[in-house]
């Protein structure tokens, strides 16, 4: 397989990052405004941003392993 083909492959991977960031940051500016509209359900509303942000942040380390392995193991 070609070099060019993996580099394309693990460049592709690791956007799956960029989906997890803008992801995060749509979560987050909600919460603040649940927040902001809402200051009684702090807490409920800080343990559902906390659990959203760890699945968002573990897609994007999905991809990041996986386009590492895909370096590491097709070269």
């Amino acid at each position: 397989m070609s070099t060019t083909l993996i580099a394309i492959g693990a460049g592709i991977a690791v956007l799956s990052g960029a989906g997890a960031g803008i992801g995060i940051g749509l979560a987050t500016s909600k919460a603040a405004d649940a927040i902001a509209r809402q200051p009684e359900a702090d807490s409920k509303i800080t343990k559902a941003l906390l659990l959203g942000a760890a699945l968002a942040e573990a897609t994007a380390i999905y991809g990041f392993v996986i386009a590492f392995l895909i370096l590491i193991l097709l070269k």
